[in-house]
């Protein structure tokens, strides 16, 4: 039903930032708890950072303070700003769509992804 893409991804060196967008293609409104979740390579795919329909926010202990979710329901779209980014951070990003439940499970509808690349 609802269609994800992600944005913004690609290339920046430690330390450096980054904005991932991720835009619905049907109205997300303030129905889905949207998420960030990442695949780096040789891992699992893991939460970075959700974001509830009122505006709650759930962070990976390896990103607090570092990574910020946002949202804008009346642009259907869901941002992952990333700061101080490090080579670990380096993983191919993908936005999710849920309803309400738990962050750690791989349901709902995903983008096709983003790749982020940390390197010097």
């Amino acid at each position: 039903q609802v269609q994800l893409v992600e944005s913004g991804g690609g290339l920046v060196q430690p330390g450096g930032s980054l904005r991932l967008s991720c835009a619905g293609s049907g109205s997300i409104g303030s129905f889905y708890h949207m998420g960030w979740y990442r695949q780096p390579p040789g891992k699992q795919r893991e939460l970075v950072a959700g974001i509830t329909s009122d505006g709650s926010t759930e962070y990976a202990d390896s990103v607090k303070g570092r990574f910020t979710i946002s949202r804008d329901n009346a642009k259907n779209t869901v941002y992952l700003q990333m700061n101080s980014l490090q080579p670990e951070d380096t993983a191919v990003y993908y936005c999710n769509a849920r309803f309400p439940g738990s962050w750690y499970n791989m349901r709902g509808t995903w983008g096709q992804g983003t790749q982020v690349t940390v390197s010097s």
